[in-house]
């Protein structure tokens, strides 16, 4: 999706950016695991398929994808492959109303797990969904046995509206009444930033 090609979202711990072509080997050697291709429900990639994958996050209209980095180890100077911790998604039901919408987390870096990255990226997704693209009902998809993550969107006052026992899979909703935008934007701390500028400044800041 092409609409957050420039956009940065700023919080606490974390820093959300577009998902560029430099990010893609770091994120092919996360999907060797095959934990994580459990857990994601995906296969195995070549780097030329998934170099051709993030072109399609970029192109089309109904995925959007963030990449996660950790926001202490960018404000240190690290490279930006070395601050990747993980990635959150938005894919939209219908792509051409972008109301309903299924979001996705994943925290790949194990040593990032459990400290609060995940659920703060997922309430900055939820922000950039209910304020910039008029998601108005997010939806989530978890494994019966995968209790961290209901956990977490419980957490986000998402509640299960079904259940399969054939994929062992409950799909919980949260819908943006006046009342939770409310909750949303009081529990969440948010900067939105030009990617480019950031770079550039990253960039001026080295030479100095």
């Amino acid at each position: 999706m092409r609409v957050n090609e420039d956009t940065v979202l700023r919080g606490h711990r974390v820093l959300l950016v577009p998902y560029e072509p430099h990010h893609v080997p770091r994120y092919h050697e996360w999907m060797k695991s095959e934990e994580l291709q459990k857990l994601t429900a995906s296969e195995p990639l070549t780097l030329e398929q998934e170099y051709d994958m993030q072109r399609s996050w970029r192109e089309d209209n109904d995925k959007c994808t963030f990449i996660i980095l950790d926001r202490e180890r960018w404000d240190q100077g690290r490279p930006e492959d070395q601050c990747m911790v993980g990635d959150v998604n938005l894919f939209m039901v219908d792509p051409e109303n972008p109301s309903l919408a299924e979001i996705e987390i994943m925290i790949a870096e194990p040593t990032f797990r459990g400290r609060g990255f995940g659920e703060e990226s997922a309430r900055l997704m939820l922000y950039y969904g209910a304020t910039t693209l008029g998601t108005s009902t997010f939806q989530a998809k978890i494994g019966q046995e995968n209790v961290t993550s209901v956990r977490l969107f419980n957490r986000l006052h998402f509640e299960e509206v079904s259940y399969s026992s054939v994929f062992q899979e409950m799909t919980l909703h949260w819908m943006v009444t006046e009342t939770e935008r409310q909750w949303l934007l009081d529990s969440v701390h948010v900067t939105v930033e030009s990617y480019r500028e950031m770079e550039q400044n990253r960039e001026v800041n080295a030479h100095d």
